[in-house]
């Protein structure tokens, strides 16, 4: 019951994440160990986002469920098709 929860949380964040950074979005899922799973979104226009489940099959299954989100990997057009701003750039740099 819990996981459903979870689930329904993540496909209403990517729903939302497509609606506004247009689509067909992007979604790489990656498994991240103990920590379960994460769907890094990327959006039509270049944005990053990402949700984390507890499992792989679990984040599968949000990619499945959200319309106009295409499952894909860390290839070079998926990687082309993120556009990192200065801001982004300076929180992963831990500024």
């Amino acid at each position: 019951m819990a996981e459903d929860k979870r689930i329904g949380r993540a496909v209403k964040t990517a729903t939302a994440f497509v609606a506004a950074h247009g689509k067909p979005a992007r979604a790489v899922v990656e498994n991240v160990g103990r920590a379960g799973a994460r769907v890094v979104l990327v959006g039509d226009d270049g944005a990053m986002g990402d949700v984390v489940l507890p499992d792989v099959a679990s984040a599968e299954a949000v990619v499945e469920a959200v319309a106009d989100l295409e499952r894909h990997e860390w290839d070079r057009e998926t990687t082309a098709a993120v556009k990192i701003g200065p801001a982004h750039r300076r929180k992963m740099a831990g500024r």
